[in-house]
């Protein structure tokens, strides 16, 4: 699929649920409940039709997110379903990490080779703050869990916010030069009613990557956004084991190079993550529409992709979206 900007899109992320069993301060409210019930959200057969239908147009890559998506019921079964789906040649996974030890053999054998997981602190108390209750041990015991059964590559996603977190990028950044992971540092988005708690603690990727380069010596990799890796920029830090990353939406857009859509867990498929049009998918498929018209719905989503987000508003102060980061997607 080519946009109306020339761009290749070939990628969709897909929300099983907005549930979570966490409530990280920078994704959601304190109270954190989800708006949706059980019959709002897209059944398994259901995305299942929309990943099909995108694939036929030139859809190759999908991951699931939420939310949470490991505590949806009958998510390893689903996963499995994907293989099944022509066309498809990389299937992953984000996850907060917290039941990962529980499902990390099952997954393996449903087919899962690579997997994202969401770590903001190697701190205990601070993880615990940041999350609103969260075990870090938990999650080391995933990374672990995963690590063993050979996947790779492992990709550790470190929101940064300033006056909270920010001490520990060193930490992190050890981390990958210690381990054969992905550490990838991603700003702070302006997302939803959470973003108005976090105001002021925005922090740019080119601070972070300047301390960072006091410690270790960085060497840019050839694949650096437009390639596997993503919207990341990708270093090579000098000695290690590992890859770090620089996912910057805010101080470095990178929407020249984007190929993805997203589908939320409602059913509605947008363009641009930073962006609040979408389109409703799940109204024409409960309406019983061809599959014929659900490609022209896609298509349509796909031709309102615009050049660029659009998040600074007046006087360069920055614009939040309406969503909360949970109820589009991770």
């Amino acid at each position: 699929m080519i946009d109306s900007h020339n761009r290749l899109i070939n990628y969709l992320r897909v929300s099983v649920t907005d549930r979570c069993n966490l409530r990280c301060v920078y994704c959601m409210p304190k109270e954190g409940l989800s708006l949706l019930g059980h019959a709002d959200i897209l059944r398994y057969e259901e995305i299942l039709r929309i990943i099909k239908e995108s694939a036929k147009m030139g859809i190759t890559k999908v991951r699931i997110t939420g939310g949470e998506p490991l505590v949806r019921r009958g998510i390893v079964d689903f996963f499995r379903s994907l293989h099944s789906i022509e066309g498809l040649d990389d299937i992953s996974l984000t996850t907060n990490g917290i039941l990962l030890h529980h499902y990390a053999e099952s997954l393996s054998r449903a087919g899962m080779k690579r997997i994202n997981i969401s770590l903001d602190s190697l701190q205990p108390e601070k993880y615990a703050s940041i999350t609103r209750g969260g075990n870090l041990q938990d999650v080391l015991r995933g990374i672990e869990a995963v690590h063993t059964l050979g996947m790779a590559p492992i990709k550790i996603n470190f929101v940064v916010v300033k006056g909270f977190n920010d001490d520990e990028v060193i930490e992190f950044a050890r981390l990958a030069h210690a381990k054969p992971y992905h550490i990838r540092f991603i700003e702070l988005m302006p997302l939803g009613s959470s973003y108005v708690h976090n105001d002021g603690r925005y922090l740019s990727n080119d601070i972070v990557k300047a301390r960072i380069e006091k410690n270790f010596p960085l060497t840019a990799l050839q694949d650096n956004n437009g390639g596997k890796g993503g919207p990341a920029s990708l270093f090579r830090p000098a000695g290690g084991a590992g890859i770090i990353g620089f996912i910057s939406p805010v101080s470095h857009h990178f929407c020249i190079s984007c190929n993805r859509l997203r589908l939320t867990a409602d059913g509605h498929l947008r363009a641009c993550l930073l962006s609040d049009d979408e389109t409703n998918l799940k109204e024409s498929i409960r309406a019983g529409c061809s599959d014929r018209e659900l490609q022209r719905l896609i298509k349509v989503t796909l031709d309102s992709k615009p050049l660029r987000h659009d998040i600074t508003g007046e006087h360069g102060r920055t614009r939040k979206c309406l969503k909360e980061m949970s109820a589009i997607g991770g």
